[in-house]
């Protein structure tokens, strides 16, 4: 089983990216696990129709407890979804809604059930604390990817988590495999991002161009993969899942 946990900051496209991931994954036959782990609960939006689905938090505030079809969507394109939810707005902690999620899961041992090719975890990267670490620090995920463009926010997003993975690392945590460039057409953004790389001491992975075929498929409720599979858009996703799955060199 693969676990791969993908970070970035909010709004840079990061839960897109990820669930054109999965879909590509899944149409290799694989049985993927997308877990959303941001109060939001939209990571999966696109793999169930443009509708979201009911988190895991909200399923236990209302029945006090859940089995695992309460909690885990099969999408059309056979990704296994989940959403972990956050707390009432005003009240809690949003990060502890991803590590209740996570328990939850373990104890009705989704894991052994559902035996999984790949895990991917959908992890809002501007604060990286408490349940938002989780998959670093809890041993769920074995590498972490950061999605981020050349703006300087993203990029600064970026550089926390990477500080943050090594801090856990010297603890045989995860480790970060390096960044995804989802292009946001910025002056010398190519030239920005591996700068940032350098200086970050990783690498970046694989370069997404901007393109019309992400926000065609968003507004049918979509991934790219599923609405437009013969698209240009779609082989690019398909490539990255094939790095990610280690099938692929880095480019």
């Amino acid at each position: 089983m693969k676990k791969i946990a993908i970070y970035g900051k909010g709004g840079i496209g990061k839960s897109t990216t990820v669930s054109n991931v999965a879909a590509a994954m899944a149409a290799k036959e694989l049985t993927v696990l997308q877990i959303g782990c941001d109060p939001k609960a939209d990571s999966t939006r696109n793999l169930t129709g443009g509708k979201n689905i009911r988190t895991v938090l909200d399923t236990l505030r209302e029945n006090g407890d859940a089995s695992l079809e309460d909690l885990v969507v099969k999408s059309t394109t056979g990704v296994l979804c989940v959403e972990s939810g956050g707390p009432v707005p005003g009240v809690g902690c949003a990060g502890r809604g991803i590590i209740t999620a996570f328990e939850k899961l373990e104890e009705l041992e989704a894991y052994e059930i559902y035996q999984p090719d790949v895990v991917l975890y959908d992890v809002l990267g501007d604060v990286v604390c408490g349940g938002f670490a989780m998959p670093i620090r809890g041993g769920y995920a074995d590498e972490v990817c950061i999605v981020t463009s050349g703006e300087m926010m993203s990029l600064y997003a970026a550089s926390n988590i990477v500080h943050a993975v090594e801090s856990f690392g010297k603890r045989g945590y995860a480790s970060v495999k390096g960044l995804i460039l989802n292009s946001k057409n910025i002056a010398d953004e190519n030239e920005l991002v591996d700068k940032a790389a350098e200086e970050m001491n990783v690498s970046v992975l694989y370069r997404l161009p901007r393109h019309p075929d992400v926000q065609a498929a968003e507004a049918l409720g979509k991934t790219v993969v599923e609405a437009f599979p013969e698209s240009d858009m779609a082989q690019y996703y398909h490539q990255l899942a094939d790095m990610l799955l280690d099938t692929q060199e880095e480019t």
